[in-house]
């Protein structure tokens, strides 16, 4: 019991905060994620002029987030440089914050609130966008799936933080 307790004490500090690297939004089925300095996110769908907010309205995985030293982590595993963000597939890449630390939280990216949904795997996009072992290079590196929970605009440079 005290090291379930120690455990919990442990998951709820996380004096870390995060900045936004990269945004992208997808205007097609299998277009090209296309990098914006900003975006308008919406409660119930997400990315606003993204072509799979409309594909999942209410669902699990309205934003996909990834972090930006993940990025240089599948490049490694590819025996390459760090790959790109739009050939990963996710919304927003982040850096200086481990976003599994952000299971089971809310948190604020510039004036939003998003909500951890689960982890984003990778789909056999990978192997087509990475080449051969991409699918497994991003396992345990897909980053994840959230929820909008308050509407908002989300920049380039903005901070992603815990809300209290």
């Amino acid at each position: 019991m005290a090291e379930e307790s120690l455990i919990q004490e442990l998951l709820a500090v996380l004096p870390q905060t995060g900045r936004v690297e990269w945004i992208g939004r997808s205007s097609g089925s299998r277009s090209v994620l296309e990098p914006v300095e900003s975006i308008d996110v919406e409660v119930g769908t997400g990315l606003v002029g993204d072509h799979h907010s409309k594909r999942r309205p209410g669902g699990k995985r309205q934003v996909t987030l990834i972090q930006q030293e993940h990025l240089a982590a599948v490049g490694g595993l590819l025996h390459r440089g760090p790959v790109r963000p739009d050939e990963t597939r996710r919304n927003i890449v982040v850096s200086g914050i481990n976003l599994l630390a952000l299971k089971g939280r809310q948190f604020r990216i510039g004036n939003a609130i998003l909500e951890y949904t689960g982890p984003c795997e990778p789909c056999s996009r990978m192997e087509e966008n990475l080449g051969p072992g991409g699918w497994n290079a991003m396992r345990g590196h897909g980053g994840i799936t959230t929820r909008v929970i308050t509407a908002g605009v989300i920049r380039v440079g903005d901070t992603v933080a815990v809300s209290p």
